[in-house]
């Protein structure tokens, strides 16, 4: 079986390329991508080459797939798994195996599995740690999704809070507490919102703040706060740009008493010390944001660390049962991290895309890898001279300007 993928070879040296994969082996599978989701991790391990922490040494000699966010179907099953596995069934990967204690994973470390490829063959560790996940949605896009969000649903279960005179963790954010999303309206910012309203532990109020007002107001018009009013949850969104004393103003809303869950969405040292001055009693910081430099540092008041209880956690991805709850609330309509993406291309526009992507403004760049597509904001999708795309715009603003299974089907359909 042919594929065509983008393999990386090292720092900054991405090729698409065709080559044949090896027949599977008793115990793999063979399967078909259809779409794939760029993240910053990528990029990352794109500019690192051999220096990132995931990457083979060897990798100029044996180039791995890029991509790690992606979901397909599945082709051919190897005798071992053909009682749990079947061709045709829809999967998602959960990238972060911990096989044996190996970093190794999908869109890192695998010279014939990853996300930026038509038809990848998946090792037997995949399915032995349970990380190829059945997924049973009506659009393929969801799945990729599905590991984002993972790292979203995983935030929320490891904020923790404690009791006085005991030394046992409560694990989850308050219930029915004060919850705030500092730079809460980027591509994640978005689903940790969608997540916050829908899940079934969610807070009583919930501030978002950013200083961009055209992305709050994109924000506030999709997940508005009649829906959040719908679920329980009191949804405020505030541009602390306009305002002259944003801690002042952020106690303020909960009459001083401060916020037990707080989550930080940007490595930036003035969102973090704020994040740190409106906690409240027991309250939990989480630093949500990925820092591309290793000195990032801020200030935090540990006086109130020790008499007022407050703490700090940091969270890098989600476990198989965050992704399971992923798909499970995606499959059930209840969750729609459709808002995250921005931007649509075909498997050519992934080494640009990747490269630059800090430069490209806007969310998620969902790639689907079995056609050509320049990469295109969905805003730019009606002045397209491809009549394929201005078809497509039509159902995009149908759909408030969101990406839906609909646009995916034409789009996959009739290019």
């Amino acid at each position: 079986m042919k594929t065509k993928a983008v393999r990386l070879y090292g720092k900054n040296d991405l090729r698409l390329e065709e080559f044949e994969l090896p027949e599977i082996k008793d115990d793999e599978i063979l399967a078909h991508v259809i779409s794939d989701s760029i993240c910053m991790s990528s990029y990352k391990a794109a500019i690192q080459g051999s220096d990132h922490k995931r990457v083979p040494n060897d990798v100029a000699e044996n180039p791995i797939i890029l991509g790690h966010e992606f979901c397909g179907e599945i082709v051919k099953v190897g005798s071992k798994w053909q009682g749990q596995y079947k061709e045709g069934q829809r999967f998602a990967i959960q990238p972060a195996i911990n096989y044996k204690g190996s970093l190794a994973a999908p869109g890192y470390s695998y010279q014939n599995i990853g996300g930026g490829a038509t038809y990848v063959v998946i090792p037997n560790e995949f399915m032995e740690m349970g990380c190829l996940l059945s997924y049973s949605g009506d659009a393929f896009f969801y799945g990729s999704l599905a590991e984002p969000m993972s790292c979203i649903v995983g935030g929320f279960h490891a904020n923790y809070h404690t009791t006085a005179g005991s030394y046992v963790h409560d694990m989850g954010i308050v219930v029915g507490g004060n919850m705030a999303i500092l730079a809460g309206v980027g591509p994640m910012g978005l689903g940790a919102i969608d997540y916050a309203i829908h899940t079934d532990r969610k807070p009583k109020k919930l501030i978002v703040t950013d200083i961009d007002q055209a992305r709050l107001d994109r924000a506030a018009s999709i997940l508005t706060v009649e829906e959040a009013k719908k679920n329980g949850v009191e949804l405020v969104y505030i541009n602390t740009g306009n305002i002259e004393n944003p801690v002042e103003h952020l106690m303020a809303l909960t009459d001083g008493k401060g916020y037990d869950d707080v989550f930080v969405f940007a490595p930036v040292k003035p969102v973090v010390e704020m994040g740190d001055q409106i906690l409240g009693k027991d309250g939990c910081l989480n630093f949500f944001a990925g820092p591309t430099n290793p000195a990032f540092s801020a200030e935090f008041n540990f006086y109130n660390v020790h008499y007022g209880s407050t703490h700090i956690v940091g969270t890098s991805g989600g476990n198989t049962d965050d992704m399971k709850e992923s798909i499970k609330m995606m499959e059930e309509g209840s969750l729609d991290p459709a808002v995250m993406i921005t931007h649509v291309g075909g498997i050519d526009a992934v080494i640009d895309t990747t490269l630059n992507l800090p430069k490209i403004p806007g969310g998620k760049k969902l790639i689907y890898v079995n056609i050509e597509m320049p990469l295109t904001a969905l805003t730019d999708f009606v002045t397209s001279d491809d009549p394929v795309l201005r078809e497509v715009a039509k159902l995009i603003e149908a759909n408030n300007g969101i990406w839906s299974k609909e646009a995916e089907a034409y789009l996959l359909s009739h290019k």
